[in-house]
């Protein structure tokens, strides 16, 4: 369960809600121009843009669940249960890469989702994974910049790279239904809405919001993605940083799972660990994590995006109340 967003004001946000039932390591990760990256099969870059996300890191790699580089391009793998196929066979005409290794391929090597579009046209999504201890997860991405947003999906049908002209992605089924199913929610409306069931009857809505009546409001993959666009689409904010921001976490919470309140097929708690939003335009990463709601931040550009080690940024877990007196 997880959401993603691309959404532009004044400059372009990315984002997303991870939605787990366990921490992976997570934290704040800048992998710096001059961090040499190894691919297993699609050789080496030691000079690459920089790139700042979320990260677990095992073996001084990187392991990204979101990030942006420094030109402005983003990428969120978000769970595809069931769906995801990686093939065992590699293709000599083009780039072998793991899905683990898909974030800094794309990052390192592009300034654009044009530039990732025809790449990904060069490369085979291939099933390698990190070790016997870190088996692969079954993933889904959207990659996008401020012009444009896009769905990659690997499925026993093959390798599915389309345009997502919503700029939003959830989980399970794939993308084609998720546009399909819209459709079944045209008539939502955020405007106060007319009688059309008789004019022969006088009917006066006795409170606001009627028009989204029939919004989905459950956890379902199908619903989050619903209700995620119809917020987008319809939500207004002042054209700065920090309107852009605060309206992009109201967005997000609207899909938030609760603790408690989604308990997986194993039994276990499934909730958002944490939310962020990327000022991909201005390089300011923001979050916040379930026990701490207050928002923490990093900016890429006031770091040494020249250096050769990773930097590392641990999670403000505990929560952090500004006291008044």
């Amino acid at each position: 369960m997880c959401t993603s967003i691309a959404m532009t004001t004044n400059d372009f946000y990315f984002g997303r809600n991870m939605d787990l039932d366990y921490h992976f390591g997570e934290r704040i990760v800048l992998t710096p121009r001059n961090y040499p990256i190894e691919f297993r099969k699609a050789g080496s870059m030691e000079n690459h843009y920089a790139i700042l996300g979320m990260a677990a890191v095992a073996e001084n790699y990187p392991l990204y669940a979101e990030a942006m580089n420094e030109k402005g391009l983003c990428i969120a793998g978000l769970q595809f249960p069931d769906n995801a196929f990686y093939p065992d066979a590699e293709e000599s005409c083009k780039y072998n890469v793991s899905p683990f290794e898909l974030t800094l391929w794309i990052l390192g090597k592009c300034a654009s989702a044009d530039e990732a579009e025809k790449l990904l046209s060069e490369t085979n999504i291939v099933n390698i994974p990190f070790s016997k201890e870190m088996p692969l997860t079954s993933l889904h991405w959207h990659i996008a910049d401020s012009k444009r947003s896009l769905t990659l999906e690997v499925t026993k049908k093959g390798t599915n790279l389309c345009d997502n002209p919503v700029g939003v992605l959830t989980n399970n089924p794939p993308f084609e239904f998720h546009m399909t199913n819209l459709c079944n929610y045209m008539n939502l409306t955020p405007e106060y809405p007319q009688n059309r069931l008789s004019s022969k009857i006088e009917l006066i809505p006795y409170g606001n919001g009627f028009g989204a009546i029939g919004l989905p409001g459950d956890y379902s993959p199908s619903a989050r993605f619903v209700k995620t666009v119809f917020m987008k689409f319809n939500s207004e904010c002042e054209c700065n940083n920090d309107s852009s921001v605060s309206q992009f976490f109201h967005i997000m919470e609207a899909v938030s799972v609760v603790r408690g309140c989604v308990i997986n097929n194993e039994n276990k708690l499934s909730v958002t660990t944490y939310s962020c939003c990327m000022n991909a335009t201005k390089g300011y990463y923001y979050y916040k994590t379930y026990s701490n709601s207050r928002l923490t931040a990093v900016d890429m550009f006031r770091e040494n995006l020249d250096d050769h080690c990773l930097k590392e940024f641990p999670l403000m877990e505990e929560q952090s109340v500004l006291w008044l007196s």
